[in-house]
Parts: C-alpha cells; structure tokens; sequence
C-alpha cells in the first residue's frame, strides 16, 4: 500500500507540472487542483511527523516527497506559501497531539495513507493529459 501511494504520489507530481498554462502559472493564478495539492500536502506532513514517532525509521521520506511535489508543481508567491503551510499544519497538529506513537496513531497512519491514495487517484485520472 505504501509503495503505490509512493508511486502514486510521484505520478501526481509528474503530471501536475503540465497542468496549468504558462501564464497563469507567471501570474500565480490558483489552479482547480489547488485544495486537493493543499490538502495532500496537509496529509504529507501528517504522515512525516507520525511516522516518525512511530519508529518507521524512514528518515526525511514524507518531507522529500513534499519537496517533489512542490518541485514538480513550480508555484510561485502565495499558492507556494499555501502548499507549504499545509505541510506544516499537518505536521504541527499532530506534534501537538501525539508524544508517542499509540494504537490511535498508527490508525491515523493507516487512514491518511489511504486518503492521500485517493486523492492522487482522484487528481490523476482528473487532470492528468
């Protein structure tokens, strides 16, 4: 499950680049898409903070594929800050609730990974060419 979220995640981040024309992008026009990215961006820093707690020993993995989706996507200006401050939300909401990885963390876990799978589903066969 992790693995194709992983794929799907990469796939996403591939195809998000190509979405948006070239000069809504210069103007930072906020793409359809946006609230999705925002909230998949929320679940990556979710799922960076709890699996770390949880001893998944994976490093910087949920933060690496934040930087490729923001690498992919290119947003400039306000729809970057957004992207980032989702990241961050997820990340400091759950740093504020959990101390310790519980049985209710790794269900947290399990839920996100499979809410960001649908999402990146959803956004792919939405949008990808």
């Amino acid at each position: 499950m992790r693995t194709r979220f992983f794929a799907t995640i990469l796939l996403l981040a591939t195809c998000s680049a190509s979405l948006a024309p070239g000069p809504a992008r210069a103007q930072d026009a906020a793409a359809p898409f946006d609230g999705d990215l925002q909230r998949l961006a929320e679940i990556l820093g979710t799922l960076h903070y709890l699996r770390g707690l949880c001893g998944a020993n994976e490093g910087a993995k949920w933060r690496n594929e934040m930087q490729a989706l923001i690498n992919a996507e290119t947003p400039s200006g306000e729809r970057r800050t957004r992207l980032i401050a989702s990241f961050n939300r997820g990340y400091n909401g759950f740093q504020q609730t959990y101390r310790s990885c519980t049985p209710a963390a790794n269900v947290a876990i399990k839920r996100y990974i499979e809410e960001g799978a649908k999402i990146s589903r959803d956004l792919t066969a939405r949008y990808a060419n």
